[in-house]
């Protein structure tokens, strides 16, 4: 442990998901960072550590005393409760709600890898979750010829992205609207393979690669 306290940073920002939900579950009790400590057996510089560092992994005992401490669990800090459904928590005090810019939604988008692809059908709107990438600005993924998704091409779709963090109950979503098209051409097909940094979690035969070329882009972030 002494190595981790003389590995305190002095940000004074929580960073790492076990961290945010150590800070959040202390500022709702009201207690400062020494208080916590106190009541956890720990020095405070230590705690420092643990909400400051996203890298930070305490021992079994550390953590319990620290649930303790917070009268709260340890499955709750570790975020054992990252498997149930989301946004069912209590909005946060005073929380922003601000528009993104066209390029913020544009970075938002490149760094993540799956969203939700929306379409018209015979039989009504579908929505799915597909692996997607960002390539040369246009959103690229691949798909089964027989699949739902096949059939979107030549047409308006939209396409959705959001990340919750349940520890601060803050987050984001961009939202796409676009037209879709199959892509045939053998060279593009190559380059999209070459480039394409996210593939389908679900495996087997999916050799038809569908893009969306951004029409309009939007999004919003909730923040505490």
């Amino acid at each position: 442990m002494a190595a981790q306290e003389a590995s305190n940073t002095g940000g004074g920002r929580p960073t790492g998901d076990l961290g945010r939900r150590i800070a959040l579950r202390r500022e709702e009790l009201g207690l400062s960072r020494e208080e916590a400590a106190d009541r956890a057996g720990m020095a405070s510089s230590y705690l420092q550590y643990l909400e400051e560092q996203p890298t930070a992994a305490p021992g079994a005992a550390s953590l319990l005393r620290l649930a303790g401490a917070l009268r709260t669990t340890v499955r709750d800090l570790s975020g054992g409760d990252v498997d149930l459904p989301q946004g069912l928590g209590q909005a946060g005090r005073r929380p922003k709600f601000t528009e993104l810019t066209a390029q913020e939604c544009r970075e938002l988008l490149s760094t993540h890898g799956v969203g939700r692809f929306a379409m018209d059908t015979a039989s009504g709107p579908v929505i799915v979750p597909v692996n997607y990438s960002v390539v040369q600005g246009a959103l690229v993924f691949r798909t089964h010829p027989q699949a739902v998704p096949a059939q979107a091409s030549g047409s308006q779709v939209a396409f959705e992205v959001d990340h919750l963090d349940g520890a601060l109950s803050q987050g984001w979503s961009v939202l796409v609207s676009g037209h879709a098209q199959a892509v045939t051409d053998p060279e593009t097909v190559q380059r999209l393979e070459e480039q394409a940094y996210s593939m389908p979690w679900a495996g087997g035969q999916r050799e038809l690669w569908i893009r969306i070329e951004p029409l309009g882009i939007t999004g919003r972030r909730v923040t505490v």
